[in-house]
């Protein structure tokens, strides 16, 4: 049995649930290398029949996907294995729905796009030390712009009220949504 074979423990059941198929597939190999039982679902509803008829001990959760939201993945996964890491996956501006996913009981969040060994640093993590700081942290435009996509968010995607929120003019605001979100 390898390290890291013993980190990973007797059940090495894990769910990853994304709807970018490449993504999904790519990951699900690289999991597979690293000791995981991998069983995958590109959709909400089939996640949840997943954990139905085996509820993981690992799963690593996209937040938005096609036919619902990956918090209620979370919430299914908690209810019926208390003691499951659960990894989220959060793409850009939905950062607060990360800490509102591990308010519900995920281990942990990770930005996108995440590669296998931040995946599975995350799943193994014992969670007393504090993660070492980025190799690339984000820029403070980045910052911002986060900020404005996840209040963009909280607003139901209506921007004359985050226009409002942010205080800022409304035109700004749709020219700043209408940009890519810098590196």
């Amino acid at each position: 049995m390898t390290d890291m074979n013993a980190q990973i423990g007797a059940d090495a059941s894990l769910l990853l649930v994304d709807d970018d198929e490449i993504f999904l597939n790519r990951l699900a190999r690289a999991m597979e290398k690293r000791g995981f039982a991998v069983e995958t679902s590109p959709t909400v509803a089939g996640a949840l029949k997943s954990i139905e008829s085996r509820a993981p001990a690992y799963a690593v959760i996209d937040l938005r996907l096609e036919d619902g939201n990956g918090l209620d993945v979370v919430e299914a996964l908690r209810d019926r294995r208390h003691d499951a890491r659960i990894i989220v996956l959060t793409g850009y501006g939905a950062i607060a729905t990360a800490v509102a996913a591990v308010k519900m009981g995920a281990t942990d969040y990770l930005a996108k796009p995440a590669d296998a060994n931040d995946v599975t640093s995350a799943l193994l993590s014992s969670g007393e030390l504090l993660p070492p700081p980025p190799e690339n942290p984000m820029s403070a435009d980045r910052v911002k712009w986060e900020h404005i996509q996840r209040v963009y968010e909280q607003c139901d995607r209506n921007v004359s009220e985050t226009a409002r929120r942010l205080h800022m003019h409304r035109r700004t605001l749709q020219r700043i949504l209408a940009k890519r979100g810098p590196r």
